[in-house]
């Protein structure tokens, strides 16, 4: 078997953006995602009845803990420090649970990758907890609904912002 060494000038582009000239500022992120289930394993999670306890409970704690240590997760992801966080299940059609988490902040730099993170992990977490039953669950569409705050501005997902 042949061992390749790594190429050292493939790392060469790779850098932590200075962000210590940038303004602190309040910043804003809310993200969503959703998982897709038999019906029968919904109605598990909605009535509580999982082996593995309170679904929506468990993922809410995995949610929160992923943002506060999205930097340890990214390479390239700044700290920063999380003055408010929300994360909010919407069950409202059958066999699907939606995520939706918010992250706000005051800092020099955003909080897309804290709050897109929190989604990710609070889904995988409904999937760890519902594996047992249902294996064929789908994790779908995980993206940035809206962010506000810093150089780039306003954006929300599908309108135009001026």
């Amino acid at each position: 078997m042949e061992v390749k060494t790594i190429n050292k000038n493939l790392m060469s582009d790779i850098k932590l953006i200075n962000v210590g000239g940038k303004e602190s500022t309040h910043r804003v992120a809310t993200a969503q995602g959703s998982i897709e289930m038999k019906k029968e394993t919904f109605g598990l999670c909605i009535d509580k009845k999982l082996p593995k306890g309170d679904v929506f409970a468990c993922s809410k704690v995995a949610g929160y803990m992923a943002a506060k240590n999205t930097s340890g997760l990214l390479p390239l992801c700044h700290p920063i420090a999380i003055t408010h966080m929300g994360i909010d299940f919407d069950t409202s059609v059958k066999g699907i649970i939606t995520v939706k988490t918010t992250v706000e902040g005051f800092d020099r730099t955003g909080v897309e990758m804290e709050a897109l993170t929190a989604a990710s992990v609070a889904l995988l977490t409904i999937y760890d907890m519902c594996k047992t039953v249902d294996q064929s669950m789908t994790i779908k569409e995980i993206f940035l609904v809206e962010k506000k705050g810093g150089k780039s501005g306003h954006y929300l997902r599908n309108k135009k912002i001026v």
